[in-house]
């Protein structure tokens, strides 16, 4: 794969990333930044994907780490700054939003790139270098854990 097919393939999938990062982060400056940090060390990198038919899991895959170091780099700011962002967030979102936030991990990788990024199971799977059975226990038990905390919210 050449730079110019590198850029046209990103090009194609920009926006699925964006909203990929957008959900893991949950803000437009911490996402675009990611996107765009992924995408620069995807351009380092493509040469040594062996396989083309895999770049967007590849891309998601790498996007999924950077999501990942800035969650990590965040948590070092103060309990201030994430008050503030969050008063920000559009209020209908929020509840949803923030039950995901509350998964394990494991569990909100797979719900985010399943019925966030449209990504198939299979795909997911790939994605996040699991197997197939693996990716759907997860997606069961994160979809109990939000069955369970949505009805726990309307019962009180």
């Amino acid at each position: 794969m050449n730079n110019e097919e590198y850029a046209k393939r990103i090009e194609e999938i920009r926006g699925r990333l964006y909203k990929t990062a957008f959900l893991y982060l949950g803000s437009e400056s911490l996402a675009v930044d990611a996107v765009d940090e992924a995408v620069y060390k995807g351009l380092c990198n493509h040469r040594k994907l062996r396989k083309p038919e895999f770049f967007t899991t590849w891309m998601t895959r790498i996007l999924i780490n950077e999501c990942h170091n800035e969650h990590r780099r965040q948590m070092r700011l103060s309990p201030l700054d994430e008050l503030t962002e969050l008063v920000t967030e559009d209020y209908d979102t929020l509840p949803l939003k923030e039950a995901i936030r509350r998964l394990p991990k494991e569990l909100k990788d797979v719900i985010i790139l399943r019925y966030f990024t449209g990504y198939t199971l299979a795909e997911t799977a790939q994605a996040l270098d699991i197997p197939q059975g693996t990716a759907a226990t997860r997606q069961r038990k994160a979809l109990q854990l939000l069955k369970l905390e949505f009805e726990e919210e309307v019962s009180s």
